[in-house]
């Protein structure tokens, strides 16, 4: 089934690619990736775009829920690479919550960039602190999706069940047009920063930042390791005049075990020795070095990226 999909995958990009020459002598694969308004969809087509003009592969972006759908597309052989948050693929990997099963198929390629709680809350609603989401219709991203389980791990260390609020379950697009018209009070999101979401409300509406700090975030990374302490900092955001304390995750880029080595070697490869490339399309590029490729890798490597790693001397 898999051979056949890899085939498949072929077939169709050989048929619409525009240069069928290059095409001939390149990789093909699927790239799952997120929403066509964040950072995994567009990052994921810089980095695509750069491998396909080096002639290396020929590389399918996909729109997706992003982490959670990525990770079940991967581990079922639907898609060979793809991106998630650090945390959700550890836990679909061990069959921790929110994951009944063990998704035994993930591997890792590299640690990509830093994704950052954004507790937010509208100027007026009465909310200075997350503790304060008490009574209020707050956004929790998807059901299902990893910034909704980020909120479940996190909000247990500010005393808050989904008993306590009015719990909004939609993507973040949706999220936000609700915000704007004052039928929703917060949300708590993870992404990178600065996000163009963030971005489109602070230039119409005054926004109230919620710091994660002290004791409760050193709680959260004590029973959460995936976690780190970062600030958003001063001046990301229009009327944002102080850095803001929160904790994050890290972006990985997984494939599924069995992708040929190939594969994704040649992808490992043409990521690392065209960051300069990726970097001129995509100002979040400018967190992935090899340097950093395995921080806070959760999950085993993909035998494809170790090889590669070994080649630079990152592992031995």
């Amino acid at each position: 089934m898999k051979r056949f999909f890899y085939l498949a995958c072929a077939l169709i990009t050989a048929i619409m690619a525009v240069a069928p020459e290059r095409a001939s002598s390149a990789e093909r694969v699927n790239f799952a990736t997120g929403g066509t308004t964040g950072i995994y969809y567009t990052l994921g087509g810089v980095i695509a775009q750069t491998l396909k003009d080096k002639g290396l592969m020929e590389i399918t972006v996909q729109s997706t829920g992003a982490s959670n759908e990525n990770l079940r597309l991967v581990n079922q052989g639907e898609v060979p690479i793809a991106f998630s948050q650090n945390d959700l693929a550890y836990a679909a990997f061990n069959g921790l919550t929110p994951y009944k099963a063990k998704y035994e198929n993930i591997t890792a390629i590299a640690a990509t960039h830093a994704e950052l709680i954004h507790a937010v809350a509208r100027k007026g609603a009465g909310i200075s602190k997350i503790e304060e989401f008490r009574g209020h219709r707050i956004s929790l991203g998807a059901r299902g999706s990893g910034n909704e389980a980020n909120c479940r791990q996190i909000f247990p260390f500010f005393k808050l069940t989904y008993d306590d609020l009015t719990p909004i379950f939609l993507p973040y697009g949706e999220s936000i047009d609700q915000f704007k018209d004052r039928q929703i009070d917060g949300f708590l999101f993870t992404f990178p920063y600065p996000h163009p979401i963030m971005m489109d409300i602070t230039t119409t509406h005054e926004v109230e930042y919620l710091p994660i700090a002290g004791k409760q975030a050193d709680e959260i990374i004590a029973q959460y390791p995936y976690f780190f302490k970062a600030d958003i900092p001063a001046g990301t955001y229009k009327g944002q005049n102080a850095a803001v304390p929160t904790i994050g995750v890290k972006a990985m880029l997984i494939a599924d075990k069995n992708t040929p080595e190939d594969v994704v070697y040649t992808f490992t490869k043409g990521l690392f020795e065209n960051l300069e490339d990726i970097r001129k399309g995509h100002s979040k590029a400018e967190e992935i070095s090899l340097k950093t490729a395995l921080e806070a890798v959760t999950i085993p490597l993909h035998p494809g990226a170790a090889k590669y790693y070994r080649e630079v001397g990152l592992l031995k």
